[in-house]
């Protein structure tokens, strides 16, 4: 269990720190390897660890691919630009309409998308609106925060969603009717807690006539509409493929491949010659392509595998009786209980390990399936929102903190830690009591 144990210490750090830029997947790779030569696990668990991983890793990547290409042809500015309409030159409508795009965009893009794209648009039209540095950080902090506790209505919000809802076996539309009220709780709750919190730091009026106007945003007017099809197409897609068995890693890499095409079509043979007669913006699709998160691939299946030496040499153990436990006094007790906890793991050693933890000791536990049910929601919660409290408690928070440092925005690690505690834990309990309420109608 001690080896178990150092190994995935080990591998952590290096993928938290990343030192001389070593990617993640490289670290987890090295990690799984380490596991494999120590013995805490066999080849076995290789493809049982891919069967588990393949089709949350692949629906991510397809995800992140679709969010670059509308990116490139302006459809997040584009939204940006008209929310700074919307908000009338008041700063505090403002920053609520930001939220609430946030979490718009967190909840079909995934978290990181919304995180990662949406906050250097945030920080262009602030700095285009004349913010102060005070108010430019209370949005900033807004749109990163949004960006995970806004992740819970569909499976394909948040990497870790589709995770645990492939080990549970539960389709899209199930995990939409318990977790899209859940989600508007948490958005709510969201929404007030940084209201309440920033709301002095948002006090200025602002000028819309300082925007660009939203029309203006828009690079590639063929991909941009191209967007909006195919995101129907997806929404569509998801629920007719549930009772299908389609897995929706095949609907989302439909999606990136038909947007991909539609943005790289400057560079098929017999269009070459019309870029500059027609004047669109060249979207290099291949560029996008290679700059997709290949590394989260290997990731998924090197960190997992870390995660598994913890299960064979019985760590896990002691998680399975807490769990069992919990479930034992009910709904109320189990969905706060195992949301805390796994939200407090998530924040010490981030929550894609976590989350298997989670999904591992909950099968373990065999409560019943009622209370397995709500463990396994819980456990999405906890690994959703509890990456909040820390830095290190998601890979999509290290990427934001580190855009925003290319930025010039600098956020220490003890100034998020103080703003995520007090944030994190009111919205957290309110959503699980939420969760609570919902699966007990």
């Amino acid at each position: 269990m001690a080896v178990a144990i150092i190994i995935f210490i080990a591998t952590l750090a290096l993928i938290v720190w990343q030192p001389r830029g070593l990617g993640i997947g490289y670290s987890a790779t090295a990690g799984a390897l380490a596991a494999l030569a120590a013995g805490v696990i066999t080849p076995s668990n290789i493809p049982e660890v891919w069967h588990i991983v393949w089709n949350a890793t692949l629906t991510f990547v397809a995800l992140i691919v679709i969010s670059l290409v509308l990116n490139e042809a302006g459809f997040f500015k584009f939204a940006a630009l008209h929310v700074g309409e919307w908000g009338g030159g008041s700063s505090k409508r403002l920053f609520v309409m930001i939220i609430l795009l946030g979490a718009a965009i967190s909840a079909i893009f995934a978290n990181d998308g919304a995180a990662l794209i949406l906050t250097p648009i945030v920080l262009e039209m602030l700095l285009a609106l004349g913010f102060s540095a005070t108010a430019s950080f209370a949005f900033v902090m807004a749109s990163g925060f949004i960006a995970d506790t806004g992740s819970l209505p569909f499976v394909v919000s948040n990497l870790v969603n589709i995770v645990s809802a492939d080990y549970f076996h539960i389709g899209f539309i199930s995990f939409a009717a318990v977790m899209v009220p859940v989600d508007l709780v948490s958005v709510a709750a969201s929404t007030g807690a940084l209201f309440l919190f920033f709301r002095r730091h948002i006090s200025r009026d602002y000028s819309r006539d300082a925007l660009q106007r939203p029309a203006s945003a828009i690079t590639d007017h063929p991909t941009f509409r191209a967007g909006w099809v195919v995101l129907a197409v997806l929404l569509a897609g998801y629920f007719v493929a549930d009772p299908l068995g389609v897995p929706i890693s095949a609907i989302a890499g439909a999606g990136a491949v038909v947007l991909l095409l539609v943005a790289g079509r400057h560079h098929l043979p017999w269009r070459r010659n019309r870029q500059s007669e027609e004047g669109e913006a060249d979207i290099d699709a291949l560029r996008i392509l290679r700059g997709a998160p290949w590394q989260i691939v290997i990731f998924s299946l090197g960190m997992y595998l870390v995660v598994f030496g913890l299960r064979n040499e019985g760590l896990t153990r002691y998680l399975t009786d807490l769990i069992r436990t919990l479930a034992a006094h009910g709904t109320a007790a189990n969905a706060l209980g195992v949301g805390f906890i796994v939200a407090v793991l998530s924040a010490i050693m981030n929550n894609m390990p976590t989350v298997l933890i989670g999904a591992l000791s909950i099968h373990a536990a065999g409560s019943g399936a009622h209370q397995t049910l709500v463990s396994a929601y819980a456990n999405v919660i906890g690994a959703d929102l509890g990456p909040k409290i820390t830095p290190i408690g998601s890979l999509a928070t290290l990427l934001w903190l580190h855009v925003l440092e290319r930025k010039g925005v600098h956020v220490g690690w003890g100034t998020y830690f103080k703003n995520g505690v007090i944030l994190t834990l009111p919205v957290l309990l309110v959503t699980l009591l939420a969760l609570t309420l919902t699966v007990s109608l």
